[in-house]
């Protein structure tokens, strides 16, 4: 095993400590600490709690880098943006991102164990780490970290609400305001556990939301999301009695209905977790979401407003 040694800036609980040294999550320092990876002038310490204060000589035993046991499958992916430590995909609609029962293969995790060959692991094993989600009906922009530092860093971003998130979103019913937030906690539903619901005793949820264009009975939205819950946008725009067009769980059982979710991830903004570079990514919506979304306008000849190239700036 390889080790890091430090001396110690700062009164702070060893967790903290090793989370700094290594650039890893809190929860992973946790687990090495508690795994006894971590000395603190040479005696191993296992309480996360632990407190190391300033100029105490910290050692972190490394764990070997395992692999994944998650299989590499060759499948069709669209790759935005690469470096030396993150990849931006799009998605499509109806890939599931994570292997799990009933999806062990032909996920968003076995096409990049595929494709990504500089792959460095996450918390120890040589796996892409997700930084955020998509439901499996929802297309678009996903970040993908290659080590631990990214993953951190980006993880940091999503948790602190400085990274941006924007969707394409076509809801039921068209809007007589031009903008709106939504403000309303989320938790599992009692009814039903497949869906989640405005509860407040949830977790907070917030959503805003502007609107680009009335359709016919229906409505384009860019909605912007400040946090990440499960199905969060989803669930807002059912609470407006608008809710996303195809949506098979949240929607009507009659009315305008579509082939496939109306729920895009259009844009993504974050700082670079190496060069602290302002970038901001843009994927336009597939062929399917606007074809649909061409029907239902009320001048098919307007341009589209937004952007139909992807960019990256």
């Amino acid at each position: 095993m390889q080790k890091k040694t430090t001396i110690v800036k700062a009164n702070a609980r060893l967790d903290v400590s090793v989370s700094e040294l290594c650039q890893i999550s809190r929860s992973q320092a946790a687990k090495w600490v508690a795994d006894g990876q971590c000395t603190v002038w040479g005696k191993v310490q296992t309480k996360a709690s632990f407190q190391v204060v300033q100029d105490d000589e910290l050692t972190v035993l490394l764990p070997l880098v395992k692999d994944c046991d998650i299989e590499a499958e060759d499948i069709p992916l669209q790759i935005l943006y690469e470096d030396q430590d993150l990849v931006a995909v799009v998605k499509p609609s109806g890939m599931v991102v994570h292997p799990a029962a009933g999806n062990e293969s032909g996920t968003l995790v076995n096409a990049l164990l595929f494709a990504i060959k500089d792959l460095s692991g996450i918390g120890g094993e040589k796996r892409p780490g997700i930084v955020h989600r998509l439901d499996k009906d929802t297309s678009g922009l996903l970040l993908v970290a290659k080590n631990d530092a990214a993953h951190l860093s980006l993880s940091n971003q999503l948790m602190e609400r400085s990274m941006e998130k924007h969707y394409l979103a076509v809801v039921n019913g068209e809007m007589k305001d031009v903008s709106g937030q939504v403000d309303a906690p989320i938790a599992r539903s009692k009814r039903d556990r497949k869906k989640m619901a405005i509860d407040q005793d949830g977790r907070d949820a917030i959503t805003d939301w502007m609107l680009l264009e009335n359709l016919k009975h229906a409505a384009l939205l860019d909605v912007h999301i400040l946090t990440g819950r499960t199905h969060q946008i989803r669930v807002h725009m059912q609470s407006l009695h608008r809710p996303v067009l195809g949506d098979v769980i949240y929607g009507p059982k009659k009315g305008a209905q579509a082939s496939r979710l109306m729920l895009h991830a259009y844009s993504l903004a974050f700082d670079h977790p190496r060069t602290g570079e302002r970038i901001r990514l843009f994927a336009p919506p597939p062929e399917e979401f606007v074809a649909i979304l061409k029907k239902m306008r009320v001048d098919q000849s307007a341009p589209l407003p937004f952007r139909t190239e992807r960019e990256t700036n």
